[in-house]
């Protein structure tokens, strides 16, 4: 029986480990020659689509409807929300030229959607019985992006870009589609098995033209956080640029309040960093495209017919509604093992001559590198006990592993040691003030996250803020971020 696997590299040296995991693996090539738009491979691609798959059906769900708009955004529709400029403008690529000749009205390619969308929902809502209006889509989006690239995380081609979109008749129904998002990432989040945790961003870190914003991040293995997900409250600003209104019952005509929620491919960057090792990847069994691998395992003059059995076993899998795959490769058995452990499948079936007459299997899991015998006749079974339990395992160690780089501190000082040490995440006292949050930013040489949400947790008494001494008003998040 094999004990649990080191995981020095995956910690030590992680992004070597990660930039190494991207090709082996089978994720992606980062080859393609326009740099921060990479291609992604069968494997990585069939993974995403089950993250989307299960994406969908929360959408559907709770009433969203998909739609799909353009990659194109005319300048004119672009220029109407000034702060949303602000916060693109450097990013953005542009379209100056059709064939040889200028265009009269330059073009951007998608960063997001907002200004795409809006224009056409001022067409599309009239009443308030189009209320609530609730659509999304999953697409690519394009951002110059001038940090280091790296594939999932920082690219400048989102490929696998999600955003819902949505309007209501006042701010309550939007707070309420808010914690519906929450309620939508939080499911989302169980079934990658990936604790994380919700921070109301400062103001001079929320999206261009929200009125608030709320991100989601998880703990990488080398100390930084990654955000994962973001929920945003417009209230009117959108709907007052796009002329967005609605007709109320009275007869009257309101703006409309407007939600988004966001997500992308750094939910698989998000995956592969929290629970791999050094031996690669380890899939949560409800994303992996493979979820069980049986081996067989001959051995010469043996009478009984190991390939048979591994078939027998893995349609009996397949009848079940298991993901499964005989490899019948004439390769030794060790490198089978090391091929499918590097492509993170949950569960291993190992079959021998032994097993064929003992009517069993072996059952390695590839969480822990543990095996154990089962009866053939129980292995349906056993094979789901067993991914109940690598479910709980990856989501308990990722959780324990999260909750160990949260530290609470009171001073500049503490936190200066937290990061020099280790990193993580540090809470500090903080009197709510702009000027002290940009201060510690530049003291820690990191980034403020926000505060807890809901909003109950941020608050904290008798504490003062380290930077100008009055009374904190709450606690605040820093980390070292991608």
């Amino acid at each position: 029986m094999a004990g649990k696997v080191k995981r020095e590299k995956w910690s030590e040296n992680f992004s070597e480990w990660y930039n190494e995991l991207i090709e082996t693996a089978g994720i992606q090539d980062k080859r393609y020659p326009v740099k921060g738009m990479n291609i992604w491979l069968p494997y990585g691609l069939k993974i995403m689509r089950n993250i989307e798959r299960f994406i969908h059906s929360e959408m559907e769900r709770t009433g969203h409807e998909e739609v799909l708009f353009p990659a194109l955004i005319p300048e004119t529709e672009f220029q109407k929300e000034a702060e949303h400029i602000a916060g693109f403008e450097g990013e953005v690529f542009w379209v100056t030229h059709a064939g040889h000749d200028p265009l009269d009205i330059r073009l951007i390619l998608r960063p997001t959607s907002e200004t795409a969308m809006y224009s056409m929902f001022s067409l599309w809502i009239r009443s308030h019985a189009d209320l609530p209006f609730k659509v999304y889509q999953i697409v690519n989006t394009y951002r110059y992006e001038t940090k280091h690239t790296r594939p999932l995380i920082r690219v400048r081609e989102i490929s696998r870009f999600f955003e819902a979109h949505t309007a209501h008749d006042s701010y309550e129904d939007a707070e309420r589609q808010i914690r519906e998002d929450l309620e939508i990432f939080d499911r989302l989040a169980k079934f990658l098995a990936i604790p994380y945790i919700i921070s109301k961003r400062p103001d001079w870190d929320k999206f261009p033209g929200a009125y608030y914003s709320l991100g989601a991040e998880i703990m990488m293995p080398d100390g930084r956080t990654l955000q994962i997900g973001t929920m945003h409250n417009y209230r009117q600003n959108f709907a007052k640029a796009y002329d967005i209104k609605y007709e109320t019952e009275e007869g009257e005509h309101e703006y409309v309040h407007q939600t988004t929620f966001g997500m992308s491919e750094r939910l698989l960057a998000a995956v592969m960093a929290i629970h791999g090792d050094d031996n690669g990847l380890v899939l949560p069994p409800t994303i992996a495209p493979i979820q069980v691998v049986v081996v067989p395992i001959p051995k010469k003059d043996a009478e009984a017919d190991v390939f048979a059995y591994a078939r027998e076993i893995a349609e009996e899998l397949r009848n079940a509604g298991i993901r499964v795959h005989v490899d019948e490769r004439d390769i030794r058995p060790g490198r089978k093992y090391y091929d499918w452990e590097l492509k993170g499948v949950p569960v291993r079936i190992e079959v021998g001559p032994r097993d064929v007459e003992g009517r069993k299997a072996v059952i390695a899991r590839r969480d822990t590198l543990t095996k154990e015998v089962v009866e053939r006749a129980e292995i349906v079974e056993a094979v789901r006990k067993t991914f109940d339990g690598i479910m709980d395992n990856l989501y308990n160690r990722a959780k324990e592993f999260l909750e160990s780089h949260i530290k609470r501190v009171d001073t500049i000082e503490e936190a200066k040691a937290v990061f020099e040490d280790r990193r993580g995440i540090v809470e500090i006292p903080w009197c709510g003030s702009e000027e002290c949050g940009l201060k510690m930013e530049e003291e820690l040489d990191a980034k403020m996250l926000g505060t807890p949400y809901p909003e109950e947790k941020a608050r904290i008494e008798g504490k003062k803020c380290p930077v100008c001494g009055r009374e904190a008003k709450f606690i605040a998040r820093f980390a070292r971020t991608y």
